[in-house]
């Protein structure tokens, strides 16, 4: 049997209308009413899940 790390990656997804003046201006207040808790992401924005395996390697003792 051998040891593995698993890296677990879940994606949450919500879509927001925002009027700008240009799309960097959109994405700015987005951004600050994302900062400011004016939209929580949670289960109900769920859209995927992937996992990731890397094997633990075991570090050796060398002779010096």
């Amino acid at each position: 049997m051998k040891s593995y790390k698993v890296t677990i990656t879940e994606t949450l997804q919500m879509e927001v209308e925002i009027t700008a003046r240009n799309r960097e201006d959109a994405c700015k207040k987005i951004k600050r009413n994302w900062e400011n808790c004016d939209y929580i992401l949670d289960a109900d924005y769920f859209k995927g899940v992937d996992f990731k395996a890397e094997p633990i390697q075991k570090e050796r003792d060398y002779e010096r």
